[in-house]
């Protein structure tokens, strides 16, 4: 066949409209993603929600790859944090996760780096040793500028921070979760996006192949697509109500099914990281915006008391006045086995639900955006490249399930039966080869790709509590005075830089005070 006839052919079976069931963060960065990369080739889009379906809307804080999602729409990072009451993100301090009374930082900041051929954290356990004859306790997160900053509620762009000869230094954000719905509304629509207000009451199929077809509204009005996206939430109107993609249940592993969640007053100036607190039956986060604070609690219906008195615990523990009344959510930690089934990708809560202990779900939206451009199909709707898609997403989500088992597995807590239940259950066998990896060496093997890196696992790892049994061999090609040398210099240069930093809110403030983001890195840098 000539190019031009393929070509040709091509064009013919070309998807040429897609339709977006729902709203809310998934439904509008879905939207946003696809006007972004394909309104331009001509692709339609549409998106219908009900507004008298609310949405959680829990989901306010972020990990660093939202800078590639926002990069790629060609956001303005001062607009979009005025716009949403953004605050900046260097991580995540986890109080009473190890043991009652301790705490621990999981920061986006690369540790130090190896020495001669020495790894960082086999040095560090040297050093930590060292010190400890002396009476001394230096805790890792001394060697990590995004730690040793969000202790100390100060903040700089990373580009300024790299400089000084530092490791990466990466961020997130805090936000509106709502208002950043809003936001990429506004965009999406301005692109060519038809935003349809309605209420969807039956999804039509074609009979001879189960595709999906058209959405009928209440009012009569028939959305006809090729290519359908479900963001309509835990009820997975089209993937599973209608597709039957099936759901598998990870509750054995991920014990919390509940939560409640209230906003505040902000109480103090916001600072710049997110605190997960752990409680009798789960654990309460905290999450600082400009404009007020994010509260709630993740629990297990199985070992709490009762709801009301979760929720009674939360309103105790706020340190605000309240601004809405407590919304209470049921879940249930998994999977849809298929994401992509025949012409219906799933996005948001209707592909799964991991709860928010490390901010992955935006994330995962904003993955499954990226993964369906660049598998965007045609209208054959290719059985392998759905397939291809399927897998990736299964590993991407067993990735990160893994990682926040671990934030339970691995703990000294026993003192309520839910801790006891979590430290004693098993976990899966993936899981549970790198926490045997590292038991004896302290060795962490972290495959290309794969979304929380060795920085993290180490954190999470040695936070919770896990320690090496021995130390490698090359740590003897080291003397003493070198260790210590090695931290004396690196640690007092996190110290230093940090020291220079302004103070985050401070800093913030005149960030998003600026006009664009060029005048706003210039005028807080002056800060």
């Amino acid at each position: 066949m000539a190019t031009e006839e393929r070509a040709a052919t091509s064009s013919e079976n070309a998807v040429r409209k897609v339709v977006i069931a729902g709203g809310g963060t998934a439904g509008w960065m879905t939207a946003a993603a696809l006007a972004a990369d394909l309104a331009d080739a001509g692709l339609e889009i549409e998106l219908v929600e009900s507004p008298e379906i609310g949405t959680i809307g829990v989901g306010e804080a972020t990990v660093p790859f939202i800078h590639t999602f926002n990069r790629m729409l060609g956001l303005d990072q001062a607009d979009f944090m005025r716009r949403c009451n953004a605050t900046f993100k260097l991580g995540i301090e986890f109080v009473g996760w190890r043991d009652v009374g301790e705490s621990y930082f999981h920061s986006f900041a690369q540790f130090g780096p190896n020495f001669k051929d020495v790894s960082f954290y086999h040095m560090y356990l040297r050093y930590a040793a060292l010190m400890a004859a002396k009476g001394a306790d230096v805790p890792i997160e001394a060697s990590n500028v995004g730690a040793v900053a969000a202790r100390h509620s100060r903040f700089r762009h990373p580009h300024t921070v790299e400089k000084s000869g530092l490791p990466p230094h990466h961020y997130a954000f805090h936000f509106d979760a709502a208002l950043y719905a809003d936001y990429l509304r506004t965009y999406a629509t301005a692109r060519g996006v038809r935003h349809i207000s309605g209420r969807i009451v039956e999804v039509a199929q074609v009979p001879e192949t189960g595709f999906i077809k058209s959405l009928r509204l209440e009012d009569g009005r028939v959305l006809a697509g090729d290519l359908f996206v479900d963001c309509t939430g835990l009820a997975g109107l089209l993937i599973e109500k209608t597709l039957g993609s099936g759901y598998e249940e990870w509750k054995h592993w991920l014990p919390c099914d509940r939560a409640v969640a209230v906003p505040c007053a902000k109480a103090a100036s916001p600072i710049p990281y997110t605190q997960a607190s752990a409680e009798a039956s789960g654990w309460r986060w905290r999450i600082p915006l400009q404009h007020r604070t994010g509260n709630g609690m993740v629990y297990s219906g199985a070992f709490a008391d009762s709801d009301d008195a979760v929720e009674a615990r939360l309103m105790e523990a706020i340190d605000g006045e309240p601004l809405a009344a407590p919304r209470r959510i049921r879940f249930t930690p998994g999977r849809r086995r298929e994401v992509w089934v025949k012409n219906c990708v799933s996005v948001g809560l209707a592909s799964g639900f991991l709860e928010p202990l490390e901010s992955t779900n935006i994330h995962l939206v904003q993955s499954i955006a990226f993964k369906l451009l660049s598998y965007f199909p045609d209208r054959h709707f290719d059985q392998r490249e759905i397939d291809a898609f399927n897998a990736e997403m299964q590993l991407e989500i067993e990735h990160i399930r893994d990682f926040i088992i671990l934030h339970y597995k691995v703990t000294e807590r026993e003192d309520t039966p839910f801790w006891a239940y979590c430290k004693h259950m098993s976990v899966p066998d993936s899981l549970q080869a790198r926490i045997d990896m590292f038991r004896p060496h302290g060795r962490l093997f972290v495959k290309p790709g794969e979304f929380f890196t060795y920085n993290s696992w180490l954190s999470v790892m040695h936070g919770q509590g896990l320690r090496a049994d021995r130390l490698v061999r090359q740590i003897d090609r080291l003397t003493d005075e070198e260790v210590i040398a090695y931290f004396e210099a690196f640690n007092g240069r996190v110290a230093s830089v940090v020291a220079s930093m302004p103070a985050h809110d401070a800093y913030l403030q005149a960030f998003v005070s600026a006009r664009d983001t060029v005048t706003a890195l210039r005028g807080a840098a002056g800060r």
